[in-house]
């Protein structure tokens, strides 16, 4: 036993050392580099890392302690992995998860830790190395061809030059390495071309081109990358040859085509001017666009002058001596008229016409304060320079030739002539004002306003301000009887001549002449009055270059630029646009006259610029279809024909106005009513209702409109017997409120079956009509109201189907109404007789009531029988004063009876006698019937069975 015990107690030794050992085997941590680099090429797996990828460790060889089991990344981004390829050598491989590329990246930076096996088999208490830097370049792979930058290039060249360079093209690579992205060379495929390229894509001649032989050039040119990669396309080349230089504007076009609604345009968006590298201080550029042919010299708003007076704020009580010819201005039918445009009325002169205007409309309050506008185009008469010219002219109808006022034309001067009266002042005071003013003779339109101050008298050319040059005195005129007479087109010579004539005629063209009394204009509606709707305009002003002025005329018709320098010269050109704000413009051309002069150092001009000719071709516009909808028929009774109100023929009426596209140009979602339809807001200038067949009789009819109904809206209105007119610019909604405010009236319509009245309104002063809106008003006529049911006359829609006598009157009291007198006095009796009446009749009468209708129900209509017992009948206490009235009626009414079944059987047709007495019995039944209306009973008809 005891040599036994030894080993025995040797083997737990030995055990127990083996245990303590085993717990401290995985004493040491991994190691490896601190940092790595590494290379990897594009589309590839593997990285190639600088020092190798191991990780050693002091516990080797230890199993599992000295072991190496895993390599970890840090780097969310990172798209690598580490894998162990030798756990015992600690050797291991980087390795990319996908594919790598550079044009995407080009380098990686992450952390790497090495991790040991543990301390056994199962992995437990392993340890882990330092972290690494591993840095990782991406190398490329020439994948991508060269691409050029443009589509396409042009140039142009001048014969007989030789240029160091034409154009440079340019190519580009995706490629990520500066040896696969850069362009190392550039070729020209075309064969046998005089050009050369060089290695920076600059494209030269190699020989004078000569602009008779060849005009145009095209050549093909290739690029190659620094890889020797060529581009999988080559490029065009255009090259013009130009003639030898001549100074000009350049690209620019002799025709632009303006839609109408587009705003502002560009005229000349590529123009720019070619000097031929002469040496330049200053340019200065006129563009004038041309309308002298169009109406009054340019696209003006062609609505009637009261309708642009209102438009434009001015004030009221003009007198218009110029208007359109008409019955009640038929001073104007023998003067020539030239309406070419829009129905813009003009007035032609040439020496022999003139027109005396009459003298109810002569204004007669002219004070010291007046305005006389005009337009006027008007030229020189040659051999005629010391003949006056007379527009206007106030003089001594007989006895004297004294001219109190006149505006005449002399030797190209316009000079305005007031001669005061004595009565007002006795001093030596201003009377003849003369301007002197190229406008006045150079044949083109211009509108005129004198403003008269006294003694003060400006005059307004276009709008601009001009003080008289010469002002000279006159004593005032000796009072006189002599009545004066005003004259347009010359000058009245009633006196001092045999017979009494014309002198002084004028020579030109009138339109819109007027005279405003006690008032002058201001320049804001002088302004608008004459203002051009269509004119050059200037885009981007903000984007144009300090060092360019410009200058527009106040009807910005003519624009003159200045600038030093060429380019910016260019860029302002290239900026002017022309504009037309109208909405329906006058189609037409236009035309544009650019004139040109260059300066250069030293010299006034050095280079001679030719002037450009253009046109603006205005496309004609859309024309609108003004439509008017509605109720073509009315009913209705005769009682509201009468009433305070009358009837508004046009409650429900509805304006409208479309244009058709034929383009199918798409619109926004509301406005299309169908395909290219589209509906369009605009003004109206008129809406005239007339009445069709005879005119109104103002005796017992009118057709008028409250003026109320215009307040808040550019809208006045006259009416006649033959209609009304409602004038003014305006939009169609207040047209449409202001038409269903029109009332039709007749105090007498008992013998009116009908009226009919036609509607139109207008756009542009008759430019663009509506259609033709036919309305008739049928009068409902009632025959006279009786108790008995089986006469009453009375249109079914204005009944209830009743079965008791005693109702029928009830329900039928709104049929016609009762004249306001009558309905007093009928009041008054009643509330008399109320106080004498006893209570104590009023059961007598109930029982009496209910029997006697019985009775005459069973005597009018045997087969009407039906259970009243459930029948609840409240009866008014007034019913016995009323009944006394009521069996004196009966007697009347049917006799009336007898008489209305003859006359249903008589002929329609009937004298002027028979009306009057017809609408006078009329009068009477309807005051009988206010009566009997106001006194029937109260029922509770729930019970009632129908």
């Amino acid at each position: 036993m005891k040599m036994l015990g030894v080993p025995f107690a040797l083997v737990w030794v030995v055990f127990g050392l083996s245990c303590i050992l085993a717990g401290k085997v995985n004493k040491h941590k991994p190691w490896i580099e601190t940092s790595y680099h590494g290379v990897i090429t594009e589309n590839m797996d593997t990285v190639l890392l600088d020092p190798p990828l191991v990780a050693l460790d002091k516990d080797a060889p230890v199993p599992y302690a000295g072991e190496i089991c895993a390599f970890m990344i840090h780097g969310q981004e990172a798209p690598f992995e580490a894998v162990v390829l030798n756990k015992t050598s600690g050797e291991g491989v980087l390795r990319a998860k996908g594919l790598v590329d550079c044009e995407t990246q080009k380098e990686y930076t992450f952390l790497i830790q090495a991790y040991d096996c543990g301390a056994g088999a199962n992995g437990v208490s392993w340890k882990k190395s330092h972290k690494a830097v591993v840095h990782i370049q991406v190398d490329d792979v020439n994948e991508f061809s060269p691409v050029f930058r443009e589509a396409i290039y042009h140039a142009a060249v001048t014969e007989g030059k030789i240029y160091d360079s034409i154009l440079q093209v340019e190519a580009w690579d995706q490629d990520c390495s500066p040896q696969y992205s850069q362009i190392c060379n550039y070729d020209i495929v075309t064969s046998d071309t005089p050009f050369a390229i060089d290695r920076n894509g600059n494209i030269r001649n190699t020989e004078r081109l000569s602009y008779d032989k060849q005009l145009h050039y095209k050549i093909m040119v290739t690029a190659f990358d620094c890889g020797q990669k060529r581009a999988t396309e080559s490029v065009a080349v255009h090259i013009d040859v130009k003639p030898v230089c001549k100074p000009g504007w350049q690209g620019w076009n002799k025709r632009m085509d303006y839609e109408p609604g587009t705003g502002s345009k560009q005229l000349f968006p590529k123009m720019h001017l070619e000097t031929c590298d002469g040496p330049l201080s200053a340019v200065r550029a006129m563009v004038e666009l041309q309308t002298s042919h169009i109406g009054k010299g340019c696209d003006r708003e062609t609505y009637s002058e009261k309708s642009l007076q209102k438009l434009c704020g001015a004030a009221s009580g003009s007198t218009d001596l110029l208007p359109a010819p008409a019955a009640s201005t038929n001073w104007t039918a023998s003067l020539l008229t030239d309406s070419g445009r829009d129905s813009d009325l003009i007035f032609r002169f040439d020496g022999r016409q003139a027109s005396n205007v009459p003298e109810r409309v002569v204004p007669q309050n002219l004070t010291d304060q007046f305005t006389i506008a005009t337009w006027m185009k008007h030229g020189p008469s040659p051999g005629l320079r010391a003949e006056k010219e007379t527009l206007l002219c106030n003089s001594d109808k007989t006895e004297m030739n004294r001219h109190h006022y006149s505006l005449y034309v002399h030797n190209c001067r316009l000079v305005f002539l007031l001669r005061r009266d004595f009565t007002q002042v006795d001093t030596f005071r201003p009377a003849e004002f003369h301007w002197k003013l190229e406008q006045i003779c150079d044949k083109e339109w211009h509108y005129y306003v004198i403003n008269v101050e006294f003694p003060a008298v400006t005059l307004f050319v276009d709008g601009v301000t001009y003080e008289p040059y010469l002002v000279t005195d006159d004593w005032p005129i000796h009072p006189s009887s002599i009545d004066t007479q005003l004259t347009v087109g010359a000058c009245w010579q009633g006196g001092e001549v045999s017979t009494p004539r014309f002198t002084q005629y004028f020579r030109g063209s009138l339109s819109g002449l007027t005279i405003r009394p006690g008032k002058i204009e201001t320049q804001k509606v002088i302004s608008c009055l004459q203002a051009c709707k269509e004119g050059l305009d200037i885009n981007s002003l903000e984007s144009l270059g300090k060092d360019i002025k410009f200058h527009f005329n106040p009807a910005q018709s003519v624009l003159v630029m200045e600038g030093e320098d060429l380019e910016s010269v260019n860029t302002a050109m290239g900026k002017v646009s022309y504009i037309n704000s109208r909405q329906f413009p006058t189609a037409g051309l236009r035309r544009l006259h650019i004139t040109t002069t260059v300066q250069c150092f030293g010299e006034d001009i050095c280079i001679s610029i030719p002037d450009i000719k253009a046109v603006v071709i205005v496309l004609p516009p859309s024309e609108p279809r003004i439509t008017i909808a509605g109720s073509d028929r009315l009913v209705k009774p005769s009682a509201d024909l009468r009433g305070a109100t009358g009837v508004a023929p046009f409650k429900e009426l509805r304006i409208t106005s479309t244009v058709t596209k034929s383009d199918g140009v798409p619109f926004s979602a509301g406005t299309v009513h169908r395909p290219g339809v589209l509906e369009v807001m605009h003004n109206l200038d008129y809406c005239d209702v007339l009445v069709i067949g005879e005119e109104l009789n103002p005796e017992h009819e009118s057709l008028e409109i409250h003026h109320s109904s215009l307040i808040g809206k550019h809208l006045d209105a006259t009416n006649s017997t033959s209609g009304i007119s409602i004038y003014g610019v305006d939009s169609m909604a207040h047209y449409e409120e202001a038409l269903r405010q029109v009332r039709y009236r007749n105090w007498r319509p008992a013998t009116l079956t009908n009226r009919r009245f036609r509607l139109t309104c207008s756009e542009l002063n008759g430019r663009y009509t509506s259609n033709e809106f036919n309305l008739e008003i049928s009068v409902l006529h009632n025959s006279a109201p009786v108790e008995h049911v089986n006469h009453m006359a009375v249109q079914s829609q204005y009944m209830r189907p009743v079965h008791h006598p005693l109702m029928v009157h009830t329900l039928n009291s709104h049929i016609s109404g009762t004249p306001p007198a009558a309905t007093v006095v009928i009041v008054i009796c009643i509330a008399a007789l109320v106080v004498i009446v006893v209570l104590g009749i009023y059961r007598l009468h109930s029982t009496h009531l209910d029997g006697s209708k019985r009775e005459e129900d069973g005597a009018k209509d045997p087969k009407m029988d039906w259970d009243d017992s459930t029948l609840t009948i409240t009866v008014n206490p007034m019913e016995a004063v009323e009944e006394v009235v009521r069996d004196e009626e009966e007697d009347d009414d049917d006799e009336e009876e007898e008489d209305d079944e003859q006359a249903g059987d008589m002929s329609a047709e009937s004298g002027d006698s028979d009306e009057t007495e017809e609408e006078e019995e009329e009068d009477e039944r309807e005051v009988k019937k206010e009566g009997k209306q106001k006194s029937k009973l109260e029922w509770d008809s729930s019970s009632i069975t129908y």
